[in-house]
C-alpha cells in the first residue's frame, strides 16, 4: 500500500483471536472495519496455542497454594515456570504485583469477575460458532487433569471447591476409572479429575482464519503493517504505521497481544503487562490416540488432539520480548509426555514458541484509553485469549457502541492498576 489515507469506522490493531473477533463483532453491527497487522491473521500467538475454551479455567494464577510450588518449579530450568536471572530486575515489579493479587480479598475479586467473564465467553462463542458456520470446529470431549500422588490429588482439592462455587461440574476418578477416559497413561497416576465442559476446536489458526473470512463477507478488511502509534486526531483517532502510513478511523481497538501495552503507554495507560513465553511441540495426529485434551497441573503443561496434530505444550518463562527462544523447554515436555504415554511416538514433531500477553490479577483490560474515548484497550488474556476472546469482542462492541456492558467493566479497567 502506498503512503497515504484510509478511512474506516473502526480500526482494530492486532490480528490475533481477540482482534478477530472484535473485528466480526463490529462488522455485524455493520460498521466499516480494518483491521492491521505485521503478520497475517492469527499467524503469532494465536496460531500455536492448546486450542482450548476452557470455560470452566476460572482460577487466578496466582491462586491459594500456588506460593508451595514455585520454589520447586523454579528450581528446575526446563520446569512448569522459569525466569532467567538477567531478566529479573525487570520483572520484579510484576511480580510483586502478581503475589498482591494472591491476597484473600483480591483473590476472591478477580475469580468472581472471571466466572462471569467466562459465562459471557460460552454464551458468545456458541453464538459464533453458529453465525459464522465454524460449529463443526468445536470439540465437546472435556478435559482429563491428571495426579500422580494423592498428596497432589489433595492440594488440588481447595480449586476444586473454588470452582463449584461458581457451577462448575468435574468427577474425581480413581485410579482404576482412568483409562475408561483415555486407554494407555502410565500407571504413575493414581486420580484424576474429568471436567465434561471443557471444550477444545480442532485447530486455534485456522478457526480464526474461519472467522476472519466470515468478517470479510461484511466487508472487513486487512492491512499488512507495523502500527508504531495511537493517536486522537479530529477524525477521532489515526493509527500510525511504519513506513509513513496513516490509518484514520472514528474509533480504535488496541489488541495487540504481547505489544499493547507499547501502544497505551504512548496514550497515558501504563499498564503491568508481562511476556509469558509458551511452548510447544506438534507431533503427527498418528503419534497417539489422545480422546481429550490431558492436563498434568504439577508439570505446567497439557496435551491436545488437535485435527492438524497431536500438540504437546504449556509452562511459563517470563522472559520479555527480546531473548531467543529456548526449545529445549519444548523437548522436555516432549520427554516428560513420553514417560506419561507410552507408546507415544515422538518422531516429526514441529517446535514451536508463542509469547502470552499477561497481566498480575489474571484479568485482561478491556475498556477505554485515558487519553480518547475513542480507543478501546483488549489485550492481557494470559493463557484464555482463546476462550475469552469472543466474549472480549462483544464488550469491545458494546463500548464502542456505547451500549451496556454485558458483565460489570471494573475488574477489567485499563486503570484498575
Amino acid at each position: 500500500m502506498k503512503k497515504g489515507k484510509e478511512r474506516a469506522d473502526v480500526v482494530v490493531v492486532g490480528a490475533g483471536i481477540v482482534g478477530i473477533c472484535a473485528a466480526v463483532s463490529l462488522a455485524e453491527a455493520g460498521r466499516k472495519v480494518v483491521v492491521v497487522d505485521r503478520t497475517g491473521i492469527c499467524e503469532e500467538t494465536s496460531s500455536g496455542n492448546a486450542a482450548a475454551l476452557a470455560f470452566t479455567d476460572i482460577l487466578p494464577m496466582a491462586h491459594k497454594g500456588m506460593g508451595r510450588q514455585v520454589p520447586k518449579w523454579l528450581a528446575d530450568p526446563l520446569g512448569p515456570l522459569a525466569i532467567p536471572p538477567a531478566y529479573l530486575p525487570k520483572l520484579t515489579p510484576w511480580l510483586i504485583r502478581f503475589v498482591m493479587a494472591g491476597r484473600p480479598g483480591r483473590y476472591e475479586a478477580s475469580l468472581t469477575a472471571q466466572a462471569s467473564m467466562m459465562k459471557l465467553a460460552e454464551r458468545e462463542w456458541n453464538g459464533l460458532f453458529d453465525r459464522s458456520g465454524s460449529r463443526a470446529m468445536l470439540r465437546e470431549y472435556g478435559s482429563l487433569e491428571l495426579y500422580e500422588s494423592e498428596a497432589e490429588f489433595t492440594a488440588s482439592l481447595p480449586g476444586w471447591a473454588a470452582r463449584e462455587r461458581f457451577g462448575v461440574a468435574f468427577r474425581h476418578l480413581d485410579r482404576d476409572e482412568l483409562a475408561d477416559y483415555q486407554p494407555g497413561l502410565s500407571p504413575a497416576f493414581v486420580r484424576g479429575t474429568f471436567v465434561p465442559e471443557w471444550k477444545n476446536v480442532a485447530d486455534p489458526m485456522l478457526l480464526g482464519k474461519a472467522l476472519w473470512a466470515y468478517a470479510e463477507t461484511m466487508g472487513a478488511r486487512f492491512v499488512h503493517g507495523r502500527v508504531a502509534a495511537v493517536q486522537p486526531s479530529l477524525a477521532g483517532v489515526a493509527a500510525m504505521l511504519e513506513g509513513g502510513i496513516k490509518l484514520e478511523a472514528g474509533r480504535a481497538v488496541v489488541a495487540a497481544g504481547a505489544w499493547s501495552h507499547f501502544l497505551a503507554r504512548g496514550l497515558g495507560d501504563r499498564i503491568p503487562l508481562e511476556t509469558e513465553r509458551g511452548y510447544n511441540t506438534t507431533l503427527p495426529s498418528s503419534a497417539f490416540d489422545v480422546r481429550r485434551q490431558l492436563v498434568f497441573p504439577n508439570h505446567g503443561f497439557v496435551i491436545t488432539p488437535l485435527a492438524t496434530g497431536l500438540r504437546i505444550g504449556g509452562a511459563v518463562e517470563l522472559g520479555g520480548l527480546d531473548r531467543p527462544p529456548n526449545y529445549a523447554r519444548s523437548r522436555a515436555m516432549l520427554e516428560k509426555a513420553k514417560r506419561f504415554l507410552p507408546g507415544l511416538e515422538p518422531a516429526g514433531g514441529r517446535e514451536w514458541m508463542g509469547y502470552r500477553p499477561s497481566l498480575p490479577d489474571s484479568l485482561p483490560v478491556i475498556g477505554r484509553s485515558r487519553a480518547s474515548g475513542n480507543v478501546v484497550y483488549a489485550f492481557g488474556h494470559g493463557h484464555l485469549g482463546l476462550t475469552q476472546a469472543a466474549a472480549t469482542g462483544r464488550l469491545v462492541r458494546d463500548l464502542l457502541l456505547n451500549r451496556p456492558a454485558a458483565v460489570p467493566l471494573v475488574p477489567f479497567s485499563p486503570q484498575r492498576f
